[in-house]
């Protein structure tokens, strides 16, 4: 009996030095020191929680459309907001990495969001003469060059400058022709009616064939004045503008038809770019032009599109495109080259778009890299539109107000390490720890240390 009470006695001093040495572990902290708690002033009495911070605000009805501000859906039900450590998980694979690697890899973020994508098309092209503004002086009658007011090319004419002054038998025969005419008119005031009428025909009858050797007015109204036939007669410049060709020399015959002058008003130009085949979807008639040239640096002139031409150059698979422009002084010569920027605006007025640099393009798909919480990222694959200048439409895969990584999305820096990572994408795992690769330096460093110690 005293043997049994001493049994118990030894068992109940055993289970009481375990349940202190268990309390006395659990005071402890990690260096092995004993943990004492203490309560700041007031804190107790406080009650206060920390504030949490807002992630976004999810659809009221469970919709995939998140939300970065608060806002209201059709039905005018609030969305509901997110704070840190309320986040879904995440369905598919995704990425956790630490906070203080996301530093250090610059890794920044920006929002899905609607924009009006806008496309800058550049080309080259060469300033050509505008083709309505040329004008050649060919007389329609034979006849020899007397004498020559306008004689270098190159030189600049007002519209009615004497040109010339040219003898044609026939022009003379014709003038006397209708001052014959003009008189004998004269002459049968009195006459019947039909004799009136018969002389009247012969006028109009020589009047009309000096305008249709493209007699001047000026001339025609001479002629009657004077009532005299002249050897000479003088031509005119159609049109103000800038003499370029000048075959017209002194002394020659020409034959009817035959081009003694070429004139253009260089007013105006045009500018035949050409754009790639790809690009011809995205250039209308009316779209905007800004050019420059080498020979004017820093100018800049404007344009519009005024015509497409339908077809294609095999060679380069580039199609021509006419640009109207002003060419105030004649500072834009024919056959300068010059760099063209066309502003190509989508028909749609807004579409989701990313930041190109948020793409990872393996090839055969197109990855991007969401952020679903602090060190957290999700790879998604994407169906793209149209890319634009720095941004490119997102037509599947993601929603408004999701953050993607534009930015060191890559998270390593070789391209070994890039195919590891798209390999997991893939793979159906949870949340995997991604660390960084070696910088080569270190790469290099590490090989050399082992040397060095195994040489001591």
């Amino acid at each position: 009996m005293r043997r049994m009470a001493t049994v118990s006695l030894v068992l109940v001093l055993v289970a009481a030095a375990l349940a202190a040495g268990y309390w006395l572990g659990s005071r402890k902290d990690e260096g092995g020191t004993l943990r004492t708690e203490t309560v700041a002033p007031g804190r107790a009495d406080s009650g206060k929680k920390p504030e949490r911070r807002i992630l976004y605000y999810r659809n009221p009805m469970g919709l995939p459309d998140n939300s970065p501000v608060p806002k209201k859906d059709q039905m005018g039900m609030a969305y509901i907001p997110v704070y840190e450590g309320e986040e879904p998980e995440p369905t598919g694979p995704a990425m956790k990495i630490s906070l203080d690697k996301v530093q250090k890899l610059g890794v920044k973020t920006e929002p899905v969001a609607l924009r009006s994508l806008t496309r800058t098309l550049r080309a080259v092209g060469t300033v050509e003469l505008d083709e309505r503004q040329v004008y050649t002086v060919a007389p329609k009658f034979e006849g020899w060059i007397e004498r020559l007011h306008v004689n270098t090319t190159g030189q600049y004419v007002r519209r009615g400058q004497v040109l010339m002054e040219v003898y044609s038998p026939d022009l003379v025969i014709a003038q006397q022709e209708y001052i014959i005419a003009w008189k004998g008119m004269e002459s049968v005031k009195d006459a019947s009616p039909d004799a009136r009428a018969n002389m009247g025909h012969l006028v109009k009858s020589a009047l009309e064939r000096l305008r249709n050797w493209d007699i001047s007015e000026d001339e025609m109204a001479r002629l009657q004045k004077e009532g005299v036939s002249r050897r000479t007669l003088t031509l005119r410049s159609p049109v103000s503008g800038v003499v370029l060709d000048k075959p017209a020399l002194k002394g020659m015959r020409f034959m009817p038809g035959e081009v003694l002058y070429k004139i253009s008003d260089m007013s105006s130009v045009w500018l035949l770019a050409n754009i790639f085949e790809q690009d011809l979807g995205l250039v209308q008639p009316g779209q905007a032009a800004r050019i420059s040239v080498n020979a004017y640096p820093g100018k800049v002139f404007s344009g519009k599109v005024a015509f497409v031409y339908p077809t294609v150059t095999p060679e380069t698979r580039t199609a021509k495109v006419r640009i109207e422009l002003s060419n105030p002084g004649g500072q834009l010569k024919p056959a300068m080259y010059a760099n063209v920027e066309l502003i190509a605006r989508r028909p749609k007025d807004q579409v989701l778009t990313v930041p190109d640099s948020a793409v990872i393009d393996s090839g055969t798909r197109q990855i991007v890299l969401v952020q679903r919480g602090e060190g957290l990222f999700e790879p998604r694959p994407v169906k793209l539109g149209t890319y634009a200048d720095g941004y490119v439409e997102v037509l599947e895969g993601l929603q408004a107000g999701e953050n993607v990584v534009v930015t060191a999305n890559f998270l390593i820096d070789s391209e070994s390490n890039l195919k590891a990572a798209l390999g997991t994408f893939g793979s159906g795992a949870g949340a995997t720890e991604t660390k960084p690769a070696a910088a080569p330096q270190e790469a290099q460093r590490a090989p050399a240390s082992a040397e060095g110690q195994k040489g001591h």
